[in-house]
Parts: structure tokens; sequence; C-alpha cells
């Protein structure tokens, strides 16, 4: 599977209503505007209207038909997006022209937000052409340093994500510098914890947990073939589980900027998929970002 087939999995019928958090942003908008003529997601948006109908009109964006809210500020645009989703009102959110910050702190209101106990994280899918499939990666985004709790609450969500394609079997490698367990070296036991957590059953059937597991076995095939190391994993993983941030936004970096990868992320955790886009990310990547908070905000509606 590649991104370019995920349009596919989309159910005709039901288009995902998506609320676009400060929708005063170019980029954004051509984007929004692209996956409503393509059948993935009837946008609303929020912001500044003044300022959302000026960029419309530069970029050659015919608005008319979308339901628009003003906001007097950020806040304000997050707040109402956040509520409308609360309330059913709209599937998922994008981000727009606001900070992370403000958007992620309404999402986790207390008072409305879209907390459900779980832990936030990010979620990146990359499409690498020099590697057979699609290649998950978690967390390069939100979280800094998970402990071991949190690391499973990560593998969670990812496998929340690959569900909603239709995976059946789902690979996880955890990364650390090496496969062999070293007291000293606390991502190679922590790896070491969730294979044994997957060995007692403890993730969902269809998933395969690998670790510790450095990043060249987890890929090549070759490689793992030349230390002998066996595995199921190795050389097919469709999920990079990581032990940092660090390590994720470097891996995530390289994929993009000297692998040629399109990418697409989504913030999972929260009782609605959160789409978060980068001014420096491609058309492509906010396109196919939109599609993959799509999918999962209807597998959330079955």
């Amino acid at each position: 599977m590649r991104l370019k087939d995920l349009q596919s999995l989309l159910h005709n019928d039901k288009k995902m209503r998506l609320a676009v958090v400060a929708a005063e942003e170019e980029n954004v908008l051509i984007a929004v505007d692209d996956a409503f003529k393509n059948g993935v997601s009837v946008p609303i948006l929020i912001g500044n209207e003044k300022a959302i109908k000026e960029i419309a009109k530069k970029a050659d964006i015919n608005i008319d038909s979308y339901q628009i809210i003003n906001a007097n500020s950020l806040e304000e645009s997050a707040e109402i997006a956040v509520k409308m989703v609360k309330q059913g009102q709209a599937d998922f959110l994008i981000k727009g022209l606001i900070d992370t910050s403000i958007l992620v702190k309404q999402v986790l209101n207390k008072e409305y937000g879209l907390r459900t106990g779980k832990t936030l994280s990010h979620v990146m899918v990359y499409d690498v052409p020099q590697y057979h499939k699609l290649l998950f990666l978690t967390d390069g985004g939100i979280m800094t340093y998970p402990d071991l709790d949190k690391k499973k609450n990560i593998l969670e969500n990812a496998v929340e994500v690959l569900g909603s394609l239709k995976y059946d079997e789902i690979k996880v490698a955890c990364l650390a510098a090496k496969e062999k367990l070293n007291p000293k070296m606390p991502p190679t036991v922590d790896g070491d914890a969730l294979k044994k957590m997957y060995l007692d059953g403890e993730f969902e059937k269809g998933v395969i947990v690998e670790g510790p597991i450095s990043f060249d076995l987890a890929i090549s095939k070759e490689a793992a073939s030349i230390k002998k190391y066996n595995s199921p994993v190795a050389g097919d993983a469709d999920v990079l589980l990581v032990p940092n941030i660090e390590m994720g936004n470097g891996i995530g970096k390289t994929m993009t900027y000297f692998g040629n990868a399109i990418s697409a992320g989504v913030i999972m955790g929260a009782s609605a998929p959160v789409v978060l886009v980068s001014r420096a990310d491609s058309y492509e990547s906010k396109y196919y970002s939109i599609l993959l908070g799509a999918l999962v905000a209807q597998k959330n509606k079955e």
C-alpha cells in the first residue's frame, strides 16, 4: 500500500466534517479545498473571516459553499473547533495558522475538550520510494522522553491508525541503538519489556512487537541476514517506535529530505484525530494528512 491508495478506503456515502482551526493560511486552504473536491472531507472554516476570504480570493479558491465561522483570536478559533467536535458538529480537526501549543491546550481543556484518558501522541506515515510499503513512525512530534507506560500508549495509538487503514497484521519495531538488552541503555530495557507484553498477549490480535531492535535490522532484510537476526519484523517493519523525540525527529526528517519520502501525520489519543501540519510541509503532505485524519475519523464513527 502507498499513500495514493488510501483514498480507496474511504466510504463515499458520508464525508467526514473537518474543522479548520485558524483557516487563514493559504497552503492549508488549498489542501482543504482539494480534499473537498476529491470527496475526502467537508471543511468548516474557522478564524478571521475577512482574512480567510481574502486569502481564498488570492489563491482562486471558491469557498462560497463552505461554512465559515468568524473567530476574533487564535484561542477562540481553537475553542470553537474543539467544541464543534465535542458536540458532534465536526468529525476531526486540522491545524491552520495557529501554534500547536494553543490548539493542544484547547483539545485538553477539562471542561469541553476531547480528553479520553489516553496519551496524546503523534503518528507519522512515510511513503519512502526505497521501502516496499508504508512506514509509520511514532513519536517524533509530541512526546519527548516517554517512559515504558507511555510507550505502550504510543504503540496502541499507532495500532489504532493502522487499524483504520485495514491492516490485519502490524509489525512494530521498538528501536534502540542495539538489539541486545543492556541495563545501561534504557531504550533496550523498554524494548525488551514491550516485546514481553506482546508475548503475554497485552496487545490486540495481529500486532507483532519486536524489541529492542536497531533501525537497520527493522527495515533491511539484508542487514538482518548478515547479522543472522531472525524475527518476523526484521526488514519488514510497519511501525518504528522510537525511544525519544530526537530519534523520531531525526529519522523522519532524514526520510523526507534524503529519502524523498511523502508523509502524513495525525495526533492520536483524543476523541477525534487532530491533523497537525507545518508550513514547511509539502502540499502532498498536507493533503495526505487530511486523508489520513478522515480515515481515522471514519473508523471512529463505525
